[in-house]
């Protein structure tokens, strides 16, 4: 086993530093020197939810950026010395209908997760990104072209691909009004994309005060949530809302500003929702989710955002910090996506 330094948990808000062991290179697999590491809402709910007398530990972090420093006697895709970006999907079957088609990200038999998973050769639990090494399968790496910034480009892998999956399904581009409903790690990023697709975009928030970093970011237009003659003014107006509201909320007010044959689509909060069918019969409205993206998906959006010159923005931390990370995006104090750098673990 190779070992390395990282980050795990010992508490629900509090983590250690120690070693860690990851496996020796398959013929397929990449050595990753992680240098930044994006910190994720989904960090916060596994340490909340990890019982401490499980038998696997559990380290977080599935969005980061690195350099390869090892490659398996198979790989031919990679070089030491590559840039390259690791989401929040380390493996897949590679045969249901879901893999064949490039979407990997609804593996019928569950994708392997980058922590928290169960590595499908020898079943082990998968070990996260807050660590100075992680070590891959080629397939589920991703070049990290040379206009991305490698800090900013870490959200990318999680919050970037998420928010671009639906943009991109749903066919989002020049004529489109788009409508994004929360501004925050998933939510700044959905704005900067539906931009540069082409969309009229408008962002939908109850904190004005965030009007004019919307404006920054390049939406066109700001609707406060709590305001219902401007909700009610923009009735069917969007032909699709990205939903990154990460708390439970009511969909009807969203449902309403959604053009005829128009689409909500719920990324924020994954958890039950109630839905009136009468606000989808008027105007046959849908309602769709989405999650990650495969590899195609990822990979594209990696080279549009170097194309466009989109990355998130990011507040940097040492990794020592990464606590503080958690305490102050517990509390949204974020604009819009904290970031540890893994240097300090050296």
């Amino acid at each position: 086993m190779r070992t390395t330094i990282g980050w795990r948990a010992s508490g629900p808000t509090a983590l250690r530093r120690t070693s860690l062991e990851r496996r020796n290179l398959r013929s397929d697999d990449l050595a990753v020197r992680v240098d930044y590491s994006g910190v994720c809402h989904t960090d916060l709910h596994s340490l909340r939810d990890h019982d401490q007398r499980a038998i696997a530990p559990l380290v977080p972090g599935h969005e980061c950026t690195g350099v390869v420093t090892g490659t398996g006697a198979e790989v031919t895709a990679f070089s030491v010395g590559d840039r390259v970006a690791v989401g929040n999907i380390v493996d897949s079957c590679g045969t249901c209908a879901m893999c064949r088609a490039g979407q990997e990200n609804f593996c019928r038999s569950f994708p392997t997760l980058t922590y928290g998973g169960t590595d499908r050769r020898d079943g082990s639990t998968t070990l996260g990104a807050f660590s100075r090494e992680y070590v891959v399968r080629d397939r589920f790496a991703y070049p990290l072209p040379s206009g991305l910034d490698p800090a900013a480009a870490a959200p990318l892998m999680c919050a970037g691909v998420t928010v671009w999956e639906p943009l991109r399904a749903l066919g989002v581009g020049p004529g489109s009004r788009v409508a994004v409903a929360g501004l925050g790690g998933l939510g700044h990023l959905a704005v900067k994309l539906a931009v540069a697709l082409g969309a009229t975009t408008t962002v939908i928030s109850r904190t004005q005060e965030k009007r004019d970093d919307a404006l920054r970011l390049g939406a066109h237009d700001f609707l406060d949530s709590t305001d219902t003659r401007q909700m009610a003014a923009t009735r069917d107006t969007f032909d699709v809302v990205i939903d990154t509201i990460s708390a439970p909320h009511d969909l009807a007010p969203y449902l309403k500003v959604v053009a005829m044959d128009g689409t909500l689509s719920l990324l924020g909060y994954l958890g039950p929702v109630t839905v009136e069918a009468m606000d989808l019969l008027v105007g046959r409205k849908r309602l769709s989710s989405a999650g990650s993206g495969g590899r195609r998906s990822t990979a594209e959006m990696l080279q549009f955002c170097a194309d466009n010159g989109i990355a998130a923005d990011v507040e940097v931390l040492p990794s020592a910090q990464v606590e503080t990370a958690l305490d102050r995006l517990r509390r949204n104090d974020v604009r819009y996506r904290f970031v540890l750098d893994m240097s300090d673990l050296d």
